[in-house]
């Protein structure tokens, strides 16, 4: 359901700059279905792939096989990224608060001395501050979905509305977080994000106690449309 739903929110034509995991699935059963040209691009410095199998990772090979252009990896972040060239980034969390910004660096509020130290900001800082836009996949729990996060590795909206104009960031930030429970998006006043939609089976007592904070619900909720027989298809095929 997270797959079919990100996949969804991908428009045909657009640049969308992919992540291993999820997002590369969404990404790619986005163009077998509704979105045929849309671009992938890889932070290994892969534009235009069209893998036949999902790429075990940002460096395999079928990548660049199927590649329109091959850049540097500088290239991709000075020249694609940074000047706001790429319409979608996909990020993951950690750690998300409720105004969407992100922790991958520790657990804990001693940087020095953490909990869990984690992988890292590697280059999610630069796509949650320069894509046009910020998709997000996280699962909901309590423990992902935090009053306040740790550490801000890449900035969503900061405390608030306007905090991003400020630092004078060119992108607008997360605009769609894709749970195993619903859909959130940002409320346009305030930048909260709100829940908008509950996928199937999924009921908003459930939503909320699996969220640090007092989650915010759209008066137009509504419930995701269940995947179709076609994106079904298309997905068990890029995934045999």
């Amino acid at each position: 359901m997270m797959t079919v739903a990100a996949a969804r929110a991908l428009t045909d034509g657009s640049v969308c700059f992919v992540g291993i995991g999820l997002p590369s699935t969404a990404a790619n059963l986005a163009r077998r279905t509704h979105a045929p040209d849309l671009v992938l691009v890889y932070e290994s410095g892969t534009i235009g792939s069209k893998p036949a199998t999902l790429p075990l990772s940002i460096g395999d090979g079928v990548l660049a096989d199927s590649a329109d252009s091959l850049v540097s990896v500088p290239e991709i972040f000075n020249y694609w990224l940074q000047p706001g060239r790429v319409d979608v980034g996909f990020l993951g969390a950690a750690q998300l608060d409720r105004f969407g910004n992100i922790n991958t660096t520790v657990i804990g509020d001693d940087y020095r001395d953490p909990k869990v130290r984690l992988p890292g900001a590697g280059g999610a800082p630069e796509i949650a501050a320069s894509c046009r836009e910020v998709f997000m996949i996280v699962r909901q729990s309590p423990r992902a979905f935090v009053e306040r996060v740790d550490f801000v590795t890449s900035l969503g909206f900061g405390t608030g509305k306007g905090d991003r104009e400020r630092l004078g960031l060119k992108g607008r930030g997360p605009q769609l977080v894709i749970t195993d429970l619903g859909v959130l998006r940002p409320d346009p006043d305030t930048c909260e994000l709100t829940l908008t939609q509950l996928h199937p089976g999924v009921d908003l007592a459930t939503a909320k106690a699996k969220t640090g904070w007092d989650l915010r619900v759209s008066p137009d909720l509504v419930t995701t449309e269940r995947p179709t027989d076609q994106e079904l298809a298309a997905l068990r095929d890029l995934t045999a």
